[in-house]
């Protein structure tokens, strides 16, 4: 019997993650297969439920506060698309972040894998309230999606 293995784009450039998680959803009937489409859905303000789009907004006002910079514009845009995969990635000072987007057209599923590597204090106290919040907001981002691409 084989063993069940894995493997991201996410954990191409950071095979040692300081932290990494892994959500799975149903690829919806009617939605696309292409995971650039859905990576550019999950994280796109005008799809992101509303209560994610305001976290983000007090992120930006608040992470001056510890000496972190606020994300720019093309933080969560597409670098890299390889088989069934998208990958975003984004290096900043007090982390680096790679989350992979893929879809499995034969099993239907969707899933977002992310990995990060924490810089000095600034990333581990960044990230302290992150850590706890990233599987919910992440599910809910592939819910909203599902609904969305579901329709076409």
């Amino acid at each position: 019997m084989r063993q069940p293995q894995y493997w991201s784009l996410a954990l191409r450039d950071i095979p040692a993650p300081d932290y990494a998680d892994m959500s799975i959803g149903v690829l919806p009937a009617g939605a696309t297969h292409d995971a650039a489409v859905w990576a550019e859905n999950l994280f796109s303000l005008r799809v992101m439920p509303r209560w994610i789009v305001l976290a983000m907004g007090l992120r930006q006002l608040l992470v001056p506060l510890i000496g972190v910079r606020p994300a720019p514009r093309d933080t969560f845009a597409v670098r890299a698309v390889e088989g069934d995969e998208a990958l975003l990635s984004f290096d900043d000072r007090h982390l680096d972040f790679r989350c992979g987007v893929g879809v499995d057209s034969e099993a239907r599923l969707v899933r977002v894998t992310t990995t990060v590597r924490l810089k000095g204090w600034r990333g581990r106290l960044y990230f302290a309230p992150v850590r706890l919040a990233h599987p919910i907001v992440v599910h809910a981002m592939i819910r909203r999606s599902q609904k969305v691409l579901a329709r076409g």
